[in-house]
């Protein structure tokens, strides 16, 4: 089949089938993420920049992050990713990130800046993102999506999380009022054990249904996590591990959808411990 027929039917079936709009619909972010079925709304991690901006208020020290996630082993379905987020003294934490995904007939381009607040037991988290969708031969289309986040720990090692991403509902083109996907999500983390971690999550985008996602999480030890999960509005089931080494995390996620094959997801952390400020 040739290249362009078979992208553009996958895109479709994607589309259509799965609730998929390349990465334009705030897809979860970091090989974590991913390998618990992208239930990551309670997560505190760098990758909440994405996933959640309010989990960045967590965070103690500068951190960078790189990613590269493939669909179906097609190239034409890679997103790829740089951001860091550095915790400031007083005033909470801030964010960056740059995503591509796509190839030369499609593509989506995203430049996004993010801000953290810790308020008592609540943390607080806004997102500007400068989104660039591109066809060939039909040019491109350019709008701005805000995000607000919400997280909070209940009672002890139970976290709350709520996250709506395109709150403004950003339009990308006249033509049949086309617009940024809104999705909501609002989920649980729970600190079951010392080593295990669940996770539970409901994602509504406001023309499908609702989706479910949750995983677990495993630490095996200090430096080896294991983790599963599902999400049944990509009908996917997902696994993971990472290891710890110094301040590096190399993480891997594989996803598997019946119909389509499988996806991997490789993500890297690095730690850079900040000076202590006068």
């Amino acid at each position: 089949m040739p290249p362009l027929l078979r992208y553009s039917l996958l895109l479709t079936f994607l589309g259509h089938s799965f609730y998929l709009q390349g990465q334009i619909s705030s897809s979860a972010v970091g090989a974590r993420a991913v390998s618990v079925g992208g239930a990551a709304v309670a997560l505190t991690d760098v990758w909440s920049l994405s996933n959640n901006p309010a989990g960045m208020a967590a965070l103690e020290h500068l951190e960078v992050g790189a990613y590269a996630h493939n669909r179906f082993s097609i190239e034409e379905l890679t997103t790829v990713g740089l951001l860091a987020v550095y915790p400031l003294t007083k005033l909470g934490a801030v964010g960056i990130d740059v995503q591509r995904f796509g190839g030369d007939l499609y593509n989506e381009q995203r430049l996004g800046i993010g801000l953290a607040h810790q308020l008592g037991v609540v943390r607080l988290g806004l997102k500007a993102d400068v989104l660039q969708v591109r066809v060939k031969e039909w040019g491109s289309r350019k709008a701005v999506a805000l995000s607000m986040g919400i997280q909070s720990e209940v009672i002890p090692g139970l976290t709350f999380g709520a996250h709506i991403y395109n709150l403004n509902q950003a339009k990308l083109a006249e033509f049949e009022d086309e617009r940024v996907p809104t999705v909501m999500k609002i989920g649980l983390g729970f600190q079951a054990a010392t080593k295990v971690l669940l996770v539970l999550e409901a994602e509504k985008e406001l023309e499908h249904p609702v989706a479910v996602k949750g995983g677990i999480e495993y630490r095996l030890l200090p430096a080896l996590g294991l983790r599963t999960g599902f999400n049944s509005g990509t009908r996917a089931g997902t696994a993971g591990v990472d290891v710890r080494f110094k301040q590096f995390q190399v993480a891997y996620a594989l996803g598997a959808q019946n119909q389509l094959g499988m996806s991997n997801y490789l993500s890297v952390g690095y730690q850079l411990k900040k000076e202590p400020q006068p």
